[in-house]
């Protein structure tokens, strides 16, 4: 597995890594497809608060505990829980952020978070406040880096550019193509990006007729029109989204979840055929960049 650095810190990050979210709600289900993505090499790890009400990071601390020292975990802040309901409030103050740092670091049963990544944000927000809480977690030594999770140009934008984070997670794929026109920004920011939906919902692989829905701005038989021509020029359109995505030097990995261990290793099988891809021209023309309207 080949390994990239994330934005101007020293963190080398696998270029597939997983994306924790998809996890079943087990130890004993969820460890074997852990353990799989260990085995084949991927050494980042991402998960959020928010995900299962802090149970996902619970399984993830339990199952990479033995090899803390040899990974590199994510996880994200931002939203809070309202106690007894199924309902998250958007809470960045400094407060809530260290607070929410605490429980992180009690359910993941390690002492620092390598990337700490605030889940979203809007216009309206405390930045300097937030800049200088992670700015100060990190001199504590309770968090390595930091960085952000967001598709708003007018929230990552100032926040990179303004701050010393290293990163960005949004959503990119072939058939999403929207961040692609911001990437020189991001990296000239000195971060990088990390990936999600990178198979858009499955679309982007072998399953995509059983999956085949409306996506985006595609109709559905748009959608189908679309991806009969991807798999008649590439064949294999897991690989292919993988190549797309690694095309980007900016990107420095991208995440994908997985339900059961079978479905990592298909992901990985696709990720080794995307070495051989080096020819994107006819998927680029395909699908045309996207853009996008709000936010700018």
């Amino acid at each position: 597995m080949k390994k990239r650095t994330l934005g101007n810190s020293p963190l080398e990050v696998s270029e597939i890594s997983l994306g924790c979210m998809s996890l079943p709600l087990t130890i004993d289900e969820a460890r074997p497809i852990i353990e799989a993505a260990l085995e084949v090499g991927m050494n980042y790890f991402d998960t959020a608060d928010l995900y299962d009400k802090g149970m996902n990071e619970e399984i993830v601390g339990t199952v990479l505990q033995p090899v803390r020292q040899d990974i590199i975990l994510a996880t994200k802040v931002g939203n809070r829980w309202e106690e007894g309901t199924d309902r998250w409030t958007w809470d960045p103050s400094p407060a809530h952020i260290k607070n929410g740092l605490k429980d992180s670091l009690r359910r993941l049963k390690t002492d620092y978070i390598d990337v700490y990544q605030l889940h979203g944000g809007t216009m309206d927000d405390p930045w300097e406040e937030i800049i200088e809480t992670f700015e100060a977690l990190k001199k504590e030594g309770l968090i390595r880096e930091y960085g952000i999770s967001s598709i708003r140009p007018n929230v990552f934008v100032p926040f990179l550019q303004n701050s010393h984070a290293v990163s960005n997670m949004m959503q990119f794929s072939l058939l999403d193509r929207r961040p692609e026109e911001w990437f020189e920004t991001i990296h000239n920011a000195g971060a990088s990006v990390v990936t999600r939906g990178s198979i858009a919902k499955g679309l982007l692989t072998a399953e995509w007729r059983q999956r085949l829905t409306p996506y985006m701005d595609f109709h559905e038989q748009q959608l189908q029109q679309v991806l009969e021509q991807l798999e008649y020029e590439y064949n294999n359109i897991h690989a292919l989204a993988f190549a797309f995505n690694l095309h980007f030097s900016t990107i420095a990995s991208t995440v994908i979840g997985a339900r059961t261990k079978e479905q990592l290793l298909q992901s990985v099988a696709a990720y080794k055929e995307a070495q051989t891809m080096d020819d994107l021209s006819k998927a680029m023309a395909i699908v045309k960049q996207h853009f996008y309207t709000d936010h700018r």
